[in-house]
């Protein structure tokens, strides 16, 4: 009779811890329910999180909306051994550094849907499929049929992480750190905008250390936009144009930043990366960056154009598909991508990062009212 062989899984967790921001308990207990499994204890964690349990040979990943995680699974001859990370260039350089870089291919990468709790076993091979727990459903029809008791719900939600962020910010170092905002003149950077300035009044934190970046490439639509907005407030002191050139602005840099290739994500992407690269040669000290990325997806604020493959159906039928994509189980989900703001999140977040901000969406987080 052979001596029967036992497996050695391995789980290299490459997520940076400091990302999490977690306002209603500590790390361990936050991870503790990931671990559990159990949708209703995930879904009470409030902030943004990416977070890895390991129980023997079970694994469990969850995170936020705005925290994009990827993961490979690796052959060893003592057990699989499991990569987790926020990008796929860092999974290949750790699988390099461990001598498996022959096993890998970016589409062999997988990753992490928002709002779903992701259970992988490490039997070894053959790998089983992955399990998919939802955590997070949005009841429908839950608001009055009102406009304006809606609008005041959102923005009201809008304040409240807008001032967990402010409050976490001055228990941190440097103390009394400036406050940026990537800036458009838009409803969803507009609105980030005044919901900023004005909770930053009520917590009676100096305005002077806010400002709205924006990116001026040549008196473009945003520049202007951006100009008129604030000048119809009296608020124009609070603007600093990036002045920059079609010229600067590198496809191929872009796309190894943000490791995707959608084109609205590009365009999206390139801006982004060019703002920061700018605030970062003004001011190398700055850390902190707010946005209104999201604010789209959660106002469904996109055409449907003619022949192509979403319809008004496809928006009515599936409430998350802005924020999810088609969805986990069905036919058209990516999971080397995922979907909708859960894939493409990274146009804003991977800018930042690069550049060594602290990016913050709070149109992205899920209100806990």
């Amino acid at each position: 009779m052979g001596t029967m062989l036992t497996t050695i899984s391995r789980v290299v967790d490459l997520l940076d811890p400091m990302l999490n921001q977690i306002d209603n308990m500590d790390i361990a207990e936050a991870r503790q329910r990931v671990l559990s499994g159990d949708p209703s204890a995930v879904r009470a964690i409030d902030g943004s999180f990416a977070l890895v349990a390991v129980d023997g040979i079970t694994v469990r990943i969850a995170r936020s909306l705005d925290r994009p995680v990827r993961y490979f699974l690796a052959k060893r001859h003592e057990g699989p051994a499991l990569y987790v990370a926020d990008r796929v260039d860092t999974l290949h350089r750790a699988l390099e550094q461990d001598g498996l870089a022959a096993q890998f291919h970016p589409s062999y990468t997988r990753m992490i849907p928002a709002h779903y709790v992701v259970e992988l076993s490490l039997v070894g091979c053959p790998d089983p499929d992955p399990t998919y727990t939802r955590f997070f459903t949005p009841e429908r029809n839950a608001l009055p049929a009102d406009v304006d008791d809606i609008g005041a719900r959102y923005i009201g939600a809008l304040a409240r992480e807008i001032r967990k962020w402010l409050s976490g910010i001055d228990t941190r170092k440097p103390a009394q750190a400036p406050i940026g905002v990537a800036f458009s003149g838009g409803i969803d950077s507009g609105a980030v905008f005044l919901v900023t300035y004005h909770t930053m009044l009520q917590l009676g934190v100096s305005p002077a250390r806010l400002k709205a970046f924006v990116l001026n490439l040549g008196g473009g639509p945003d520049v202007e936009q951006a100009r008129s907005f604030l000048a119809s407030l009296d608020l124009s002191i609070f603007l600093e144009e990036i002045d920059a050139a079609v010229d600067d602005l590198d496809v191929a840099e872009v796309l190894r930043v943000i490791e995707d290739y959608k084109t609205l994500d590009v365009e999206c992407a390139a801006m982004g990366l060019r703002l920061c690269r700018g605030i970062r040669e003004r001011y190398p000290e700055w850390r902190y960056l707010v946005d209104g990325d999201g604010g789209d997806e959660n106002l469904k604020d996109y055409p449907l154009e003619p022949g192509g493959e979403l319809t008004i159906r496809s928006v009515v039928d599936n409430m998350m598909l802005y924020q999810e994509g088609w969805g986990v189980g069905r036919i058209k989900h990516s999971l080397t991508y995922s979907g909708g703001l859960s894939r493409s999140y990274i146009r804003t977040y991977a800018p930042a990062r690069h550049y060594g901000f602290d990016g913050f969406s709070p149109k992205g987080f899920r209100s806990r009212r």
